[in-house]
């Protein structure tokens, strides 16, 4: 791990590790509002008239901040202070859930879940930077960001594990209530637990100068670019399958009660791969394996699942490959991200850059599965997208595996 995330500010173990297990439930509760949208589809399509291209941005729109302001919010963590940061995200995402509940129409809807979409990505941004002030011993914050990199699959397995029952219980304005008065719960604690940002970190002086001096060695590098890039061509491929599961197996008559667990195993075992990576790669496995692994079971687990060549257990099971082994991808990027990062005081910005191009793939990559689904009247062929994310991918985890050399050779 780099010496960056291992410099920290001591505190009690005691402390520290109970603020540590918050901050991952930030995450968790936060990736609960990406979750909660694809249970509800068939519902809002019925209330709404929502279509599956509007479906499509739904799902995608909440990416729109991340793709747009990753960066600059990586370096706004820096210099005003993770803490303010993440209250100010926790607080937005809350207001975006609330105006959800309350929209008539699906283009408010589009617009409260952009509004959510802000707040997501100030909320979890800050995380990896208060994690490593609260952990102190190395091996128990190799833990702590390892649980941290699965913050995503977990929260949305929750959520659409729980999300069926409960829309059915309270309808999903209700729910979506629910989540934001939750997520305010967590800003609360944030807000009471976590150490205040010291007066440094929120000083304005030199502000431009310097966010824009930690930008432009981070874009001038090359080894953020490839991660960046490649964790685009994972982020977009893995949202827009498991964003429509409940979509596709709906018309493909599946039971209701099945739905909500199988599609929140398909995203819960993502978090297998997430935690493997980091402990393969302490064992000496090398990023180039992981990645190769991670895109040829996507690639082939998307094609058993739509091609239409397999029977519902082998597509359920590829799918189950697809989400499990691409977790690997996410795990060994995170880690790579941190160790390219030009300087210890471009990590935030480098990873904001990471998550900047994760949020591209995660915008775009829906709407254009709905819309191949659409055009061939249904999914048999939306695996030639994921085909062509995972040769692209293929290419840059060689890139990634060359940049890896140099930096430890160094």
């Amino acid at each position: 791990m780099a010496p960056a995330l291992l410099s920290v500010v001591p505190t009690t173990p005691q402390a520290g590790s109970g603020v540590a297990v918050l901050i991952i439930g930030v995450g968790v509760a936060s990736a609960m509002h990406i979750g909660k949208l694809p249970p509800a589809i068939p519902v809002l399509s019925d209330s709404l008239g929502l279509t599956l291209v509007q479906a499509g941005f739904m799902l995608a729109i909440i990416q729109l901040a991340g793709m747009s302001l990753g960066a600059v919010s990586g370096m706004l963590a820096d210099r005003l202070g993770p803490r303010r940061v993440m209250l100010a995200g926790l607080c937005l995402l809350a207001l975006g859930s609330l105006l959800g509940a309350l929209a008539p129409t699906p283009s408010l809807l589009l617009a409260s879940r952009a509004v959510e979409g802000m707040g997501f990505l100030l909320a979890v941004l800050p995380a990896p930077v208060l994690l490593r002030r609260q952990v102190h011993a190395p091996e128990k914050l190799h833990q702590a960001l390892g649980f941290w990199g699965a913050y995503m699959p977990t929260g949305t397995a929750l959520a659409l594990l729980i999300g069926p029952w409960v829309y059915v219980w309270m309808g999903w304005r209700g729910a979506w209530v629910v989540l934001a008065f939750l997520v305010l719960a967590f800003a609360y604690g944030v807000w009471r637990l976590v150490p205040p940002d010291t007066a440094m970190e929120g000083a304005a002086q030199g502000f431009v100068d310097a966010m824009a001096d930690r930008l432009k060695q981070t874009l001038s590098s090359s080894g953020p670019w490839w991660v960046a890039l490649a964790f685009l061509m994972y982020s977009g491929q893995w949202l827009a399958v498991v964003g429509f599961l409940p979509t596709v197996y709906t018309q493909a008559g599946w039971p209701v009660t099945w739905i909500g667990p199988l599609t929140a195993l398909a995203a819960g075992v993502n978090l297998l791969g997430n935690i493997g990576a980091g402990r393969l790669l302490s064992r000496g496995v090398r990023p180039v394996v992981l990645l190769a692994v991670g895109f040829v079971a996507m690639g082939l687990g998307a094609f058993l699942m739509f091609s239409g060549w397999a029977g519902p257990l082998i597509q359920y099971l590829a799918v189950l490959a697809f989400s499990a082994f691409g977790g690997l991808i996410p795990g060994t990027l995170f880690t790579l991200a941190v160790q390219f990062a030009p300087s210890t005081q471009t990590v935030s910005t480098t990873v904001g850059w990471v998550q900047q191009l994760s949020s591209l793939g995660q915008f775009a990559s829906p709407p254009v599965v709905a819309w191949l689904a659409a055009r061939v009247g249904g999914w048999h062929w939306t695996w030639l997208f994921n085909l062509v994310c995972c040769m692209f991918g293929l290419v840059l985890a060689v890139l990634l595996q060359r940049q890896w050399r140099l930096v430890h050779r160094g």
